[in-house]
Formats: structure tokens, sequence, C-alpha cells
């Protein structure tokens, strides 16, 4: 018997044993599991700019940790050998919640704040985010979610009360630009507006050519990201051939600084990244 998952916007209707388009939660004896759940494929002490996070505890640094799987299918992803695999392709090892707040704590010495889940996307495992995230709060340390915002909002309200700041990717600002991508549009604005009332949230926006990199389109972005907060920082970020997208070079700096200047006649704080 199909048993759906309500995790995001694909709404996987999936027989037992059968995953998810994700990769991550699969039917098992008639329940939605996170097979993730512990799994870390990538653990390493990080600048918090690199997040990318400017206006949040800036100069620290966080105990950042990635599973594998992803709801969305960026032909771009820079970390597609996680982000696309599954438990057997990804090499995973576990590491409990408990073990993840040791290593937070153990940490502080070198300038560490906390944990961010990061690398891939956090929310296909919101289960262990959760419980991993509550008990590196318990310690009296930040945590950070690196995330697509394609998770529905139930979902969200589960992990804000231990959440300190986010960075979401605001792909563009067309739904058929993101159906292009396998997420929703409307999802992630959701996402965006519910996160920015009781969190500290940055936007990165890649810029990919022929794609997302018409001044309009930033000026629309730029304008609707205002209405929820001007001061909400948006990243603006060049575009590098990657994956499945090598059919044309880097985005033109020039354009990145120019697509940064239109959104900032409307927000802030704006940011150049990878120029």
């Amino acid at each position: 018997m199909k048993k759906i998952c309500q995790t995001c916007m694909h709404h996987c209707a999936l027989l037992p044993g059968q995953k998810g388009i994700c990769r991550a939660r699969k039917n098992e004896n008639g329940s939605i599991v996170c097979e993730n759940y512990g799994q870390v494929t990538s653990l390493a002490l990080d600048p918090i700019e690199k997040k990318p996070l400017k206006m949040f505890h800036p100069g620290s640094m966080i105990l950042s940790v990635g599973s594998y799987g992803c709801n969305m299918r960026c032909p771009f992803c820079q970390n597609y050998e996680i982000s696309m695999a599954d438990r057997i392709e990804s090499e995973a090892v576990y590491l409990s919640p408990l073990e993840l707040a040791e290593q937070a704590a153990k940490c502080r010495s070198m300038g560490n704040i906390g944990a961010a889940f990061t690398y891939n996307e956090p929310l296909v495992g919101w289960e262990y985010v959760r419980d991993a995230a509550k008990l590196v709060k318990e310690a009296g340390m930040k945590n950070v979610l690196v995330t697509n915002g394609t998770a529905e909002l139930w979902v969200l309200e589960e992990i804000l009360p231990y959440t300190d700041a986010m960075n979401i990717d605001l792909k563009g600002v067309t739904e058929s630009y993101y159906e292009k991508l396998g997420g929703s549009f409307g999802q992630v604005k959701a996402f965006i507006s519910r996160a920015a009332k009781d969190c500290h949230v940055e936007l990165t926006t890649l810029i990919v050519p022929g794609e997302n990199d018409r001044e309009d389109e930033m000026e629309e972005e730029a304008r609707w990201i205002a209405s929820i907060s001007g001061h909400i920082p948006l990243h603006v970020t060049r575009f590098f051939p990657r994956y499945h997208m090598t059919d044309r070079g880097p985005t033109d700096t020039g354009l990145v600084r120019r697509l940064a200047r239109t959104a900032g006649k409307y927000l802030k704080n704006v940011f150049v990244g990878n120029c």
C-alpha cells in the first residue's frame, strides 16, 4: 500500500521499500521514515561567511554537517556527489545528535559558535536537524540552516524553535524556472516569509547565464524581498560550470555586480559572491 510523504511539495506516493525523489525518505513497513537520519557525509569547521552569512556573528566559525539527498534537481549543483546520492553511493557514517552536539562543543576553543546543517538539502532529513539542533541549543550554542526552502511549513515549525539563522536559496522569481529545477516558487516564498518572522534570514541567488540573469527579474525579486523586510541580506552570486551544466562559461562579473546594484535599490544589504 502506498504512503504519501508530506515533507515537501512532491508529496511522493511510495510503495513499501520505495524511496522518494530526495533519495533520503522511504516507505518502511507502511511508515515514512528518514533513512538518512544521522548519516553524515561531510563534517568541517567553516568560517560563518562560507554559509554564506554576512550579518550573523561575522568572524566566527561554525561546525558544518551534511548528509545525502535533495528534493530538487539543479543541473548546476555544486555538491551533487552527495546531494544526488543515496545511502550506498554517499558512503556516509553515522553520527548521533548527541555526538554532533559534543563535537560542536569541543570546537568552541577554535571559535566555533555551534552547528550548521548544510552541503546537501538538510530538510529531507529534518528529524535529525531538529533533534541535533535541540541538543546544540541546550549546550548554549547556535544553529544555522542552509536550505533551498522547499519544505512544507509544518516542517519549518518543527525546527524554528532551535534555529538561529538561515541562508535560503532563492533560485529566481518565476514558477517556470523553479519547475525546471524540480522545485516550487510558491513554497519557497511561503517558507522565506515565515522564517523571517522568527529567525535571522539571508538569501542567496545564483545568477546563471541565460536562465535568471535579466535585470527586470532581479528588480522583481528585490521588490518582493523588500515587501517582507528591506533589511534581509541578499547574496548575488556568480555561477561556475558544474555537474550537468557545463555548456556555458561563468557569469560575467560585471553582470553580477550590475544585478547587485539593481537589488540595492530596494534592499539595504546586498553582497556579491564568487567574484
